[in-house]
């Protein structure tokens, strides 16, 4: 049985386009606010603001462009989006944001963990 939108959770979707330099820079920020994933591609191609880019690696994995997609509750998107916009006014970057809906909202929050040490 499919579920009906009703039934589903919604939260926010964030794509961000960024040079390779910089992507670990939203990954940091996504992880930040307690994102409990993302995806990353890296080689995107596409024609924009600044003319067309090749998805193909030059000399290096900073040279290319990488799109970086997560979905976080919506309490997380507005303090990634404060992250990200600074980033992208720095940048050649761009961003999208979303409103999705999720059959699984438990892969979307992350719950506090507790780690115990063993003693040495």
């Amino acid at each position: 049985m499919t579920p009906t939108l009703s039934a589903l959770t919604p939260m926010t979707k964030i794509e961000v386009v960024v040079p390779g330099e910089h992507a670990p820079a939203v990954r940091d920020l996504i992880r930040s606010v307690g994102a409990t994933g993302f995806t990353s591609l890296s080689g995107v191609s596409g024609l924009g603001h600044h003319g067309f880019h090749q998805g193909r690696l030059l000399f290096n994995q900073q040279a290319a462009l990488e799109l970086i997609i997560t979905v976080v509750p919506d309490a997380g998107a507005e303090a990634l989006l404060a992250g990200l916009r600074p980033l992208l006014d720095a940048t050649s970057g761009v961003m999208f944001v979303t409103e999705t809906y999720v059959s699984r909202p438990d892969y979307f929050s992350s719950a506090p963990t507790t780690r115990e040490e063993t003693p040495r």
